[in-house]
Parts: C-alpha cells; sequence; structure tokens
C-alpha cells in the first residue's frame, strides 16, 4: 500500500514534502517504509519512469519527526544542496513542546554530542570530548501552559538526535521522547516538528521558504493550536 506523503513543492530539481510522523528518512535494517523508497515509487508511477529513479537524500528527521524534508531530483542539486548545509546556509526551524519552562525564553544552547552506534543513542557535554561533535542551535520560547513550553528553534548545526539531546541535557525533554525523555504513553506523540526549511534554489539562485504547521488537533500540539493559529511562529 502506498503511503500519501503531501507534496508541498516540485520542479524539476526539487522535491519538498511533509514526511508523517514515524516513517523512516532511510531504509535501515528493519526494512520498514521509508521516504525514499517511497518517493522513488511515487516519481516513477506518476512520470511513468522506466529503470531507476534518481532521488538524492539531503537531510534527514528522526523517525518520529514529521514535518517538512526536500529531497534532490538531480544530482546537480544534490551536491549544491548537500554544500549550502555543509556551509550553514540551510536553515532549518523546529517547532518543539518541552516539559517545564526554561528559566531564559531565548537563548543559545551549545553541547558536544557523541554517538554510542551499538545503542542508536547520543550523550551530550559541556566539554569537548574524544569522537564528539559541536552542536550549536537558537531558541525561543513561544508560549507555556499546562508544565509544557512551545518553542521555536533554529538549528545551526545537524547533528543526530540533536533537539532532543540538547534539551534533555538543559532539564526540559521534550514531550512524547521515549528515547531521551519521561517515559509517556506509547501512542503520545513527540512534540518534534520541522516547521519551516529555507534555502538558495540549487539552479535558479532565488531564496525559498516553505512552511508546514505541525498537526494541532494531536497532543501535544493542540495545547498551542491557538498561539500557532494566530500566527505566533515564525520570524
Amino acid at each position: 500500500m502506498m503511503l500519501s506523503i503531501p507534496i508541498i513543492y516540485e520542479d524539476n530539481h526539487l522535491l519538498v514534502v511533509e514526511k508523517p510522523v514515524n516513517i523512516l528518512s532511510q531504509a535501515d535494517h528493519t526494512g520498514d517504509q521509508d521516504m525514499l523508497t517511497l518517493l522513488k515509487q511515487d516519481l516513477k508511477q506518476r512520470y511513468n519512469k522506466p529503470g531507476n529513479v534518481y532521488l538524492g537524500l539531503v537531510h534527514r528527521l528522526d523517525r518520529p519527526v514529521g514535518g517538512l524534508m526536500v529531497f534532490a531530483k538531480t544530482s546537480k542539486a544534490a551536491g549544491r544542496l548537500s554544500k549550502q548545509i555543509a556551509e550553514g546556509n540551510f536553515e532549518k526551524i523546529y517547532l518543539a513542546v518541552v516539559r517545564g519552562v526554561p528559566k531564559q525564553w531565548e537563548g543559545q544552547l551549545v553541547h558536544y554530542l557523541k554517538k554510542n552506534p551499538k545503542l542508536n543513542k547520543v550523550s551530550a557535554s559541556d566539554h569537548r570530548l574524544s569522537g564528539s561533535k559541536k552542536a550549536v542551535l537558537n531558541y525561543q520560547v513561544l508560549a507555556s501552559r499546562d508544565g509544557c513550553s512551545l518553542v521555536q528553534i533554529d538549528l545551526l548545526t545537524g547533528r543526530p538526535h540533536q533537539i532532543r539531546v540538547q534539551f534533555a541535557a538543559v532539564g526540559h525533554p521534550l514531550v512524547g521522547d521515549q528515547k531521551y525523555g519521561v517515559p509517556t504513553k506509547a501512542h503520545v506523540q513527540i512534540g518534534l516538528w520541522a516547521y519551516q526549511i529555507g534555502f538558495n534554489h540549487p539552479t535558479l539562485k532565488e531564496w525559498l521558504v516553505f512552511n508546514q504547521p505541525p498537526p494541532f488537533k494531536r497532543y501535544p500540539w493542540n495545547l498551542f493550536a491557538g498561539i500557532l493559529n494566530n500566527g505566533g511562529v515564525i520570524k
């Protein structure tokens, strides 16, 4: 059964989509559905393409996280988008619902993250450790309600599990994060959403910005639906 993936924008070089929650970005050992395979199948069917379809994965979202992803339909686009990401010229804005209220309503988090591949888990340190990578994000608290806070995040580095690990490290784990947060009921969705992306079009050189709101009707986003609907987000 082909999963329906909302297409936000498409041209000859780009494919911008909304990744559903709990779908892999790329195939792994589980054999579960993944975005790259599903979108290749969709392109093959829609355009009646023979043989293999090219689609470049230029960034990833964690499996439980939904929101915007951009894929490259040509190798030229893939190379140029990857370069923008490497040089820090690719804007990634997230929304998160965290437990508690950060003391500072806006600021910057800087940690050194180290991944344990066997456990698929990342640890955070205030100091550089052997094998660790620097992780930086800027954040702004938009609202607080029912012991939770809605936070807008400008992700400056793209480390694995970065937002989840960094907020857990400062005592404000994401709601619904089974790996780094407080154990919750399995059906509670993680409070993290890829809300906005911005980048230079790989051939037109125009700055493109796309945004897609989280599912307002689902917890924990429903705590802040009025705020989001009233345009209280986005810089």
